[in-house]
């Protein structure tokens, strides 16, 4: 008999589980990306209005997130945009159209999907983080190999009550692979030319305006609506309304293939 290793079970918090609602229509499709050491509970009432607005939504778990910050550290950006991929592929096989959404770093996932897949119709993103002026990240190379986590940035919501369900320290070694995923998307950025719509808060305290920045560059038709009362999760903030709506007429504007 040969042994083999087998990997340790890592326990999902049922918070954090992937979900997919569906409508009764069922033609037309969302997926959505979560953000870095966050979680698909985050995306939740986007999610539920896009579905009773018709569209099917699929909010996948990314791999190493809703278990231990750890186990996150031993995944990579290919994992989480493998995880989207695959998630796609399954959309698109069962409806006419799959629109993209995503929050924070799930907003650089969502771009990539369009960059590889001209035929998304259009994108949604709130607070997307492709890139930062922060000149600390330059040293995550390096920290990461001597650091396993420093505190989160898990939270930044004004709105007292919601809770966002994600760690509450930064993997390291996870985060200098984002790094990595912000290069390669902001340099296929002449590829992103679906219409895409970008949700801004005025005061966000985990990312700067370098990434709004940098989505200018991309040829697509940007729309950038400005939210005024809410902090990084804008999905569970204040404005969360104001995205859930914006989002679904956003989509409805584009027309099935048939």
């Amino acid at each position: 008999m040969v042994n083999r290793p087998v990997r340790p079970v890592v326990t999902v918090n049922p918070e954090s589980r992937g979900y997919r609602l569906t409508a009764a229509a069922g033609s037309r499709a969302v997926l959505l990306c979560h953000g870095f050491t966050s979680t698909p509970s985050s995306l939740r009432p986007w999610a539920d209005r896009l579905a009773a607005r018709g569209y099917d939504v699929s909010v996948p778990r990314l791999p190493g997130h809703g278990t231990t910050w750890q186990e996150m550290n031993r995944t990579a950006w290919t994992d989480w945009y493998d995880r989207e991929e695959q998630e796609y592929a399954r959309l698109a096989a069962d409806h006419e159209v799959v629109f993209v959404g995503g929050m924070s770093m799930g907003g650089a996932l969502a771009v990539r999907l369009a960059e590889q897949h001209p035929e998304i119709p259009a994108v949604a993103l709130v607070n997307p983080s492709l890139g930062t002026a922060d000149p600390r990240y330059l040293l995550l190379p390096v920290l990461s190999r001597l650091v396993g986590s420093i505190p989160g940035i898990s939270g930044d919501i004004k709105k007292p009550g919601p809770r966002e369900y994600a760690y509450d320290r930064t993997p390291l070694a996870a985060a200098n692979s984002m790094r990595r995923l912000w290069r390669d998307v902001t340099s296929q950025l002449d590829r992103l030319t679906a219409p895409t719509l970008v949700f801004r808060s005025t005061v966000d305290h985990v990312v700067d305006d370098s990434s709004l920045e940098l989505l200018r560059r991309a040829p697509c038709d940007l729309t950038v609506r400005m939210l005024e009362d809410s902090y990084h999760v804008a999905t569970l903030d204040n404005d969360s309304a104001q995205v859930q709506a914006g989002t679904a007429d956003f989509f409805d504007r584009f027309p099935t293939r048939r």
